[in-house]
C-alpha cells in the first residue's frame, strides 16, 4: 500500500475477506509514528531477517538514533535514507540491531552515509515486501524476504552505479565486525551487535552474513575508516582519520567502520538482485540459509511464496462486516503479532546456546524475542487460542532456555537474557497455555523451573528483592518499583497456584495462593490506592498518586503511577472490590481513572481496565463503551495508528480480542470477558491437532452501537460476561445481540 493514499481500499469488497484478500488489509505503516516502534521492512511470518528502511542516522531526520533514545529504524516522518537493514526488531522499547545496511548509489564510491544517504519518494508496504524510489541516484528498491534471507532488487539507471554494505552503521553505538569479499558476485561478514537497552554490554554477540549479487561486479573492494587519532605518531599518520579504499581486495577485513562496494557500469538501465543470508551461528550456516531458502528462484518468486505465507497466517480469524478502515487495522495488528516472537534456529536446526553461545540443534523451532513484560498479559493467548502450535513451540523454546541457563527466561533476545523490566512472567505463560489445553511439553519441567524462581533466595536474577517478598508479603522502597514489583510477582504466584491445583499439589497451592494476595498490604484506605512501604513498614512519604506518569521515575512504580497500578491484580478483583468499599465504590473508582485522564492506553499495567466493569454486575455497558471509544481514539489506519510503542505485538493483540468481543482478562486463567464485537461475524480456525472444535464462530447482531442485550452460547443463553476457554474451542458460536 502507498504511504499516504489509502485509498487503494475502496477497491476492496466491503462486507467479507475472501480467502485471497487477507494481506490487502495490512498495512506496514501503521506503527511508525508516534513511536508505534515498527518497521514497514519486508519480512516473513516469524522471521528472522527483515529488510527494513534506515532513515534515522542524519540531522536531516527529524528523529534521528544518536541524538535521541530511539528503539526503530524507521520513523515515518523522516525523509533521509542511509541504507537497509537486515536484522531489526518490531515494536520494541531499547536500540538493538539495525545492521547489514545495503545501500544502492550512483557515480563514484562514497562511503561516508551522511553523504551518500538520498532522500525517497514513492513509498509501497504490502506484507512481505517494501520499495521506495531514491530521488537522489533514480533508483528503485524493492524488498522482500524469506525467513533467514532478505531479497533486495535494485533498478539502476545506465552509467555507472554501485552497492554498497555497510557494517559501521547500525542502530546503536556498538561497534565491531569482519568483512570479506569471496568473489565478483559474493561477500559474507560477522556484525558485532546486542547491549539491548544499553545493559550489559560484555554479552555483544555476533551476527552472520553472505550476501549474493545476481550480476557479477565490474570492479569491487573494501573500506575502512580508522578512527581521529591525536598527538605527535598521527602527524606520521596521511590517512588519519580517512576513508581506506582496498581495490580488489579478498581477505577478510576487520574493524568498527568497514564496508565493501561493488561497481557496475551499465550501458542500459539494468536490475541487479541482492540476496544475503543471515544467521546467529556461523558464515557456513548462512550461506545454507540462503541458499537452501532462495535457491535460484527470482525475487517475484519469493516475494509470491512469501506473501502467501501471510495470506496463509492470516486467513486463520476471518471477519464480515466492518469497513475497510476496520479491516484494515484488525489485520494489520494480526501482522504485527506474528512477528516476535521469531525463529532464532538455523535451517539445519542449529542456534546459539544461551549465554555461552555455543551451537546446539533442535528438531522443531526455537524461538527468540521474548518481552514477557508485555506480552504475558495478551499475546500469548491469543497465541494458544489461534496458533496454538507456535505457541507450544515457544513454550518448548523457553524450556531449552531453562535447560541451558538455569532459568526461565525474562526478556530474552537472540540467546541473552536481557532482564529488562520487573517481575517474573514466564510462569504465567506457562500456565496459561497448559490450562488451555495444550499440554504436548514437559510440565513437571515447566512447574519445577517455576518454584526455582519463586524461591530461590539467593542469586535469583529474575525476582530482585526476593527476601522481602517472602518476608514481608512485598519489597520496600529500598527496592526499585516496589509496588509494581510485589504487583508482578503476585500475579506470577497466582498461576503457579493454579497449576499447583491442577497438577494435584495440594500444599503448593495453598502457599502460593496466599502469596498471591500480599499486594493489600500496599492498600491504602484514605487514598484507594496501593502506596510503597519503607523497610520499617511506615508508608513512604511523600507521597504523590500521579508521580510517575509519563515514564517519569518514582517511587514506588515502574512506567506508570499509582492509578494506572492500583486495579492490575486481575486475578483478585473480587478482594481488591472488599478493600475498596463493594462494587459501587469499585466501580467508582474506576470510572475515575479514565475521567481524570490517569489511563494510559500507550502502555501495559492498565490495559485491561475497560474490562474490569465487567466484575460489577449492572455495569458492564461501560466496558463496552470504553472499549469502543478506545479502539476509535487510539487505533487508526495511518502511521500514527497506535497508541504507543506496539511491544512486539501486545497493543496489536489488545485490539485484535476488543474487535472480536472477548478479552483474556485475566493471564493465567483460561477465562475470557464478553464485550460487544466490532465486526458482523468472526470466525477463527481452530487447530485439530489441539482442540476437537473446527472453528469458533463470533456474531454480532442489533444495533451497531449498542450495548449488548443477550449472549448466546450455542444456541443457549449464556448467563454472565465471562466465559471458559474450553466452552468455545469445542467449536461454538458466540452470539452477540445488541440493543
Amino acid at each position: 500500500m502507498i504511504k499516504k493514499f489509502l485509498i487503494v481500499f475502496v477497491l476492496l469488497p466491503v462486507f467479507t475477506v475472501n480467502a485471497q484478500e487477507f494481506v490487502n488489509y495490512v498495512n506496514p505503516f501503521i506503527g511508525t509514528s508516534n513511536y508505534g516502534a515498527t518497521n514497514p521492512g519486508a519480512i516473513a511470518p516469524r522471521g528472522m531477517v527483515s529488510v527494513s528502511p534506515f532513515n534515522v542516522a542524519g540531522k536531516q531526520n527529524s528523529l534521528e538514533k544518536d541524538s535521541r533514545w530511539l528503539s526503530n529504524p524507521y520513523v515515518n516522518e523522516n525523509t533521509f535514507l542511509t541504507g537497509f537493514s537486515h536484522v531489526n526488531l518490531s515494536g520494541v522499547g531499547c536500540p538493538d540491531l539495525g545492521v547489514i545496511l545495503l545501500m544502492p548509489t550512483t557515480g563514484n564510491v562514497e562511503t561516508n552515509h551522511l553523504r551518500y544517504g538520498s532522500d525517497y519518494s514513492n513509498e509501497v508496504a504490502k506484507a512481505g515486501y517494501y520499495s521506495a524510489f531514491l530521488n537522489k541516484y533514480n533508483i528503485k528498491v524493492e524488498t522482500t524476504a524469506t525467513t533467514r534471507t532478505g531479497v533486495s532488487r535494485f533498478s539502476f539507471p545506465k552509467g555507472k552505479s554501485n552497492i554498497l554494505l555497510n557494517l559501521g552503521l547500525g542502530l546503536t553505538n556498538e561497534e565491531g565486525a569482519a568483512i570479506k569479499v569471496v568473489s565478483p558476485t559474493e561477500i559474507e561478514g560477522v556484525r558485532s551487535v546486542g547491549s539491548f537497552c544499553y545493559y550489559k554490554p560484555e554479552e555483544a554477540y555476533p551476527v552472520y552474513f553472505v550476501a549474493k549479487f545476481s550480476k557479477p561486479a565490474d570492479s569491487f573492494g573494501v573500506w575502512k575508516i580508522p578512527r581521529n587519532y591525536k598527538g605527535v605518531e598521527a602527524e606520521w599518520m596521511t590517512y588519519n582519520g580517512k576513508p581506506r579504499l582496498m581495490e580488489g581486495y579478498q581477505k577478510e577485513v576487520i574493524g568498527d567502520s568497514i564496508g565493501s562496494y561493488f561497481t557496475y557500469n551499465f550501458d542500459k538501465p539494468t536490475q541487479v538482485e541482492v540476496k544475503i543470508g543471515v544467521s546467529y551461528v556461523s558464515i557456513e550456516n548462512a550461506r545454507e540459509n540462503l541458499e537452501k531458502e532462495t535457491q535460484s528462484l527470482s525475487f517475484d518468486t519469493i516475494y509470491k511464496q512469501t506473501s502467501s505465507s501471510w495470506n496463509d497466517q492470516l486467513s486463520k480469524i476471518k471477519v464480515e462486516g466492518g469497513s475497510n478502515d476496520d479491516k484494515t487495522i484488525f489485520y494489520t495488528a494480526l501482522y504485527h503479532t506474528l512477528i516476535h516472537p521469531n525463529i532464532l534456529n538455523d535451517y539445519n536446526g542449529e542456534y546459539p546456546k544461551m549465554a555461552t553461545r555455543e551451537t546446539l540443534k533442535t528438531d522443531g523451532t526455537r524461538f527468540t524475542v521474548f518481552s514477557f513484560w508485555d506480552t504475558y498479559r495478551n499475546l500469548h493467548a491469543l497465541m494458544s487460542l489461534v496458533y496454538p502450535k507456535q505457541q507450544s513451540d515457544m513454550v518448548k523454546s523457553m524450556l531449552d532456555i531453562y535447560d541451558e541457563s538455569g532459568w526461565l527466561p525474562k526478556w530474552e533476545l537472540n540467546a541473552t537474557e536481557t532482564t529488562t523490566m520487573v517481575g517474573d512472567p514466564a510462569g504465567i505463560i506457562l500456565t496459561d497455555t497448559y490450562l488451555k489445553g495444550i499440554k504436548d511439553f514437559d510440565i513437571e519441567k515447566a512447574y519445577e523451573a517455576m518454584v526455582k524462581s519463586a524461591d530461590a533466595l539467593e542469586d535469583n536474577p529474575l525476582r530482585p528483592g526476593i527476601k522481602n517478598y517472602i518476608e514481608k508479603g512485598y519489597l520496600t522502597t529500598e527496592q526499585e518499583g516496589p509496588v509494581s514489583t510485589t504487583q508482578e510477582y503476585n500475579a506470577t504466584d497466582f498461576s503457579i497456584a493454579l497449576l499447583a491445583k491442577e497438577l494435584n499439589k495440594k500444599d503448593d497451592y495453598k502457599r502460593f495462593l496466599k502469596r498471591s494476595i500480599s499486594y493489600r498490604a500496599l492498600f491504602d484506605k484514605n487514598l484507594k490506592l496501593l502506596r510503597p512501604r519503607n523497610e520499617d513498614g511506615t508508608f513512604y512519604e511523600p507521597f504523590d498518586p500521579l508521580a510517575g506518569a509519563n515514564f517519569t521515575k518514582n517511587i514506588g512504580f515502574i512506567e506508570g503511577n499509582a492509578w494506572q497500578y492500583a486495579f492490575m491484580v486481575s486475578h483478585d478483583i473480587k478482594g481488591l472490590m472488599k478493600l475498596m468499599g463493594g462494587p459501587k465504590s469499585f466501580s467508582s473508582q474506576l470510572q475515575k481513572v479514565f475521567d481524570t485522564n490517569q489511563f494510559d492506553m500507550a502502555n501495559e499495567p492498565d490495559i485491561a481496565y475497560p474490562y474490569l466493569f465487567n466484575y460489577v454486575k449492572g455495569e458492564e455497558w461501560r466496558a463496552q463503551k470504553m472499549v469502543h471509544k478506545l479502539v476509535n481514539k487510539y487505533f487508526q489506519n495511518k502511521p500514527a495508528g497506535l497508541p504507543g510503542n506496539d511491544d512486539t505485538g501486545t497493543m496489536s493483540a489488545w485490539l485484535i480480542y476488543s474487535m472480536m468481543g472477548i478479552y483474556p482478562v485475566s493471564p493465567g486463567e483460561p477465562i475470557y470477558t464478553i464485550t460487544s464485537p466490532m465486526f458482523d461475524k468472526v470466525t477463527i480456525t481452530l487447530d485439530s491437532n489441539y482442540y476437537n472444535g473446527k472453528e469458533l464462530v463470533i456474531e454480532k447482531t442489533g444495533s451497531e452501537e449498542g450495548i449488548i442485550n443477550q449472549i448466546q452460547l450455542d444456541g443457549k443463553t449464556h448467563k454472565g460476561y465471562f466465559i471458559h476457554h474450553s466452552d468455545l474451542v469445542k467449536g461454538s458460536n458466540l452470539k452477540i445481540t445488541l440493543k
